[in-house]
């Protein structure tokens, strides 16, 4: 199967049900945004087969680790995952609880001022929180 390297090299045994997990993740034309919960319901539509809430968020947050999901906090009790890892920037919206790609080009440049010694810059990411 094509995703047994992607969990051993995540350091998880190729599990079917972790098979299953990657099929919804990765076998998609589009990268999609999910909160684990989001993710398995997905995963409960789309098989048979019963996943525990904990198989999942073991396996997302060591994809997560590897770099093969980005997570991406929206509050402090709120977390999202992205199958797109590249540095880019997202809508919020609050009424919907909705995740939206912001292409680099729909944000101007940004400039911060502050200096952290001995820390240099790695990316920044907009997060822009919209409501009705």
């Amino acid at each position: 199967m094509k995703y047994i390297d992607k969990l051993r090299n995540s350091g998880l045994r190729p599990t079917k049900q972790r098979l299953q997990i990657c099929e919804v993740l990765f076998n998609v034309e589009k990268t999609f945004h999910f909160t684990i919960n989001e993710l398995e319901q997905k995963i409960k539509d789309k098989t048979d087969n019963k996943i525990s809430l904990a198989t999942v968020y073991n396996t997302v947050h060591a994809f997560e680790k590897k770099g093969y999901l980005k997570q991406i906090p929206i509050n402090s009790n709120q977390t999202y995952f992205d199958t797109n890892v590249t540095d880019h920037h997202h809508f919020y919206d609050l009424n919907d609880q909705k995740l939206i790609d912001l292409e680099n080009s729909d944000v101007g440049p940004i400039n911060i001022k502050k200096k952290i010694n001995g820390k240099k810059i790695k990316s920044v990411e907009v997060l822009v929180k919209l409501e009705d």
